[in-house]
């Protein structure tokens, strides 16, 4: 199973997509590192988020504490304090760290609302590889305003020996944002092909797959269902700031329990739990986030291992582009099949005044999520 830990809401960037800054949570309202000790070991990919996770004070003590928990420890940072890592990559030097990067210089910090974030990103993850670390990376948002530099932000990242990951707009409870809609589905498509076609002359077999997930990702684009069924609950969890555990960051009606007050075990066996799963089993939302997919294309026997369908399609493409043969595209995707959406502009928040909002005294997840509907079709 993997599980994503939401630190914080508390967040020093200022993107135009997510407004998790917006609503910060308070330090003393967070979930503990004592409540944290209580979940079992086993995990496969164990993910510390936010908010930007690099502003809890305690970060390196909750990695210390998390570490011995999952076969593999993940840290999704804005980059924008690489220093506070070093001593955690000294440490555990084959912990997995992705800053968020959104393009070039001028369009990343568009973006992200951030002044020289590009700089520091880059400076700091080569900093953290000066320091032992193993496993670094980027991830980028694939949005209208930074898809058609998709391929020049692998290939920079290639040749600087980091990974890649990619996510594209999605609305979800984290992100105190249910209107982000792409301006032309069918455009933003289109370009991910550049992309997947790089990552299949990759050398690396885990590039390979991530093609697949990419394919994916053009799906959920134009408005497509998963190409492969969600397991939302079974296969993964968030843990929130306030110690609630859901089966995913999406659906704010998807409680399991929480554990400050419960134990992993009654948690995952409640009648809540129980519920939730069957509400996923129904569920017709069109999410393809790298742990919904991730978790998807993965062997039910061998979790290392993928599944026949996406492991028949890496086989037959790679063959192909390593002849040097061009992947047909429209054969596995139906781009005369693009769903409606509303035109909602996004708005960079890059040298603008705009000030969180911290609300004191939220006890309830509908006071914690307001918006309460989110959804991706």
């Amino acid at each position: 199973m993997d599980l994503t830990v939401i630190s914080t809401f508390r967040c020093n960037s200022k993107c135009q997509m997510c407004y998790i800054w917006q609503n910060p949570t308070e330090p003393k309202e967070e979930v503990s590192l004592a409540t944290l000790s209580k979940l079992p070991s086993g995990f496969d990919n164990l993910n510390v988020s936010g908010g930007e996770p690099t502003l809890r004070k305690d970060l390196g003590e909750m990695i210390d504490l998390l570490y011995p928990k999952a076969r593999v420890t993940e840290i999704s940072s804005n980059g924008l304090h690489p220093e506070r890592l070093v001593p955690i990559i000294k440490k555990h030097p084959n912990i997995k760290v992705r800053f968020s990067l959104e393009g070039d210089q001028e369009t990343s910090d568009r973006i992200r609302g951030e002044k020289d974030g590009y700089n520091t990103k880059i400076a700091g993850l080569r900093m953290l590889r000066e320091a032992g670390g193993t496993d670094l990376g980027f991830a980028m948002v694939i949005q209208d305003e930074n898809v058609d530099q998709l391929v020049n932000v692998y290939e920079f990242a290639r040749k600087e020996g980091f990974e890649l990951a990619t996510s594209t707009l999605h609305n979800a409870w984290q992100f105190y944002k249910n209107d982000n809609y792409f301006y032309d589905r069918k455009a933003v498509a289109r370009k991910v092909e550049g992309l997947i076609s790089a990552l299949l002359r990759s050398p690396k077999p885990k590039n390979w797959f991530r093609a697949y997930l990419n394919l994916g990702l053009i799906e959920k684009i134009l408005g497509h269902d998963r190409l492969i069924p969600c397991s939302a609950g079974r296969d993964f969890a968030f843990i929130d700031p306030w110690s609630d555990v859901w089966a995913c960051n999406v659906r704010s009606d998807l409680p399991m329990g929480n554990l400050a007050r419960e134990s992993w075990n009654e948690i995952m066996n409640s009648e809540a739990a129980q519920q939730t799963r069957k509400k996923v089993a129904s569920c017709g939302q069109n999410c393809w986030m790298v742990t919904t997919a991730r978790t998807a294309m993965r062997s039910n026997l061998v979790p290392q291992l993928p599944k026949g369908e996406p492991l028949l399609w890496v086989i037959k493409n790679k063959l192909k582009v390593s002849i040097g043969k061009s992947i047909c595209f429209d054969s596995y995707i139906d781009y005369s099949d693009v769903r409606p959406s509303p035109h909602v502009e996004r708005t960079s928040f890059l040298n603008k005044n705009v000030k969180a909002r911290l609300v004191k005294g939220r006890i309830t997840p509908d006071e914690h999520y307001p918006l309460r509907t989110f959804m991706n079709n």
